[in-house]
């Protein structure tokens, strides 16, 4: 298969295509099936003492759009609520089991309502016995509840195709320092630690290098981790849910191949402006 390869369509039919076996990681953040319209809105804040809102230092500033005019722009959006969220991602899944490598792994990301169902299926095209994790993604932005302890997660189960020929290094994930680095020796704290199955990593910064607007873009370090963990350069990874295209841009950096998929225009027109800027 052609590798840097992003294409429109629905994933299930374009998968369908594709030989057996074609990719050693493919990474999947689904739309989450929240019942709600998912946006980025997209604002900058300028000085005025008249102005919205309050900063630091009690300084005030108003809210623009990019264009400069007051309020908020019309954000990017698109709908996540299916009648039978299991029902739409089941086929799906079956063809990322077909189209994984013998020694590849699935990372699927997932709201933490759906993560309980969506792993039963999982399990009923794996076996229990490709379970590898569940991992745990948590960051520490967006609103909180007073009325219950604030959700702060996704969740991102992991199953290979083969329990016995799985392919991971350890050695080649980002460390993290030690919680309390004085419990170890001076030579251990200074390497730091491998992440557990939680992660501690925020979300995309409003005002990063990596932002381009879309909504629940994901941020590039959490899918590194993955991509340098379950795969070699050179190897075939694929998103079928793509998005903004982060699979894409951390496979393009880390010297692996990809291809993205998504049913959106916007989606797709965003993931080439990113990798294919000018």
């Amino acid at each position: 298969m052609d590798r840097d390869q992003i294409l429109l369509g629905d994933n299930l039919e374009l998968m369908e295509g594709m030989e057996d076996g074609s990719f050693q990681l493919i990474y999947a953040d689904p739309p989450f099936n929240t019942g709600k319209v998912q946006a980025r809105k997209s604002v900058r804040t300028v000085a005025d003492e008249e102005g919205d809102r309050t900063g630091f230092g009690g300084r005030r500033y108003r809210t623009e759009t990019p264009d400069g005019s007051e309020g908020e722009v019309t954000p990017a959006s698109y709908a996540d609520a299916f009648d039978d969220f299991t029902a739409f991602l089941e086929p799906r899944l079956e063809e990322m089991h077909r189209l994984l490598a013998e020694t590849g792994t699935l990372y699927l990301h997932i709201d933490y309502r759906e993560a309980h169902y969506v792993k039963v299926t999982l399990d009923g095209i794996f076996g229990r016995e490709c379970f590898l994790n569940e991992i745990i993604w948590s960051y520490d932005y967006g609103g909180k509840s007073k009325r219950r302890w604030p959700a702060k997660h996704d969740t991102i189960l992991v199953y290979v195709k083969d329990p016995d020929r799985y392919y991971f290094d350890s050695t080649e994930v980002d460390r993290e320092p030690y919680m309390a680095p004085g419990l170890v020796t001076p030579e251990k704290a200074a390497k730091g630690k491998l992440p557990t199955d939680v992660w501690w990593h925020t979300i995309v910064p409003t005002n990063g290098a990596e932002k381009t607007g879309y909504p629940t873009q994901k941020p590039e370090g959490i899918i590194r981790r993955m991509v340098t963990a379950s795969s070699r350069p050179g190897d075939l990874c694929l998103d079928p849910f793509c998005g903004s295209g982060t699979l894409g841009a951390v496979c393009r950096k880390l010297d692996r191949g990809y291809v993205l998929i998504d049913s959106s225009p916007e989606a797709i027109e965003v993931a080439s402006r990113r990798l294919n800027p000018g």
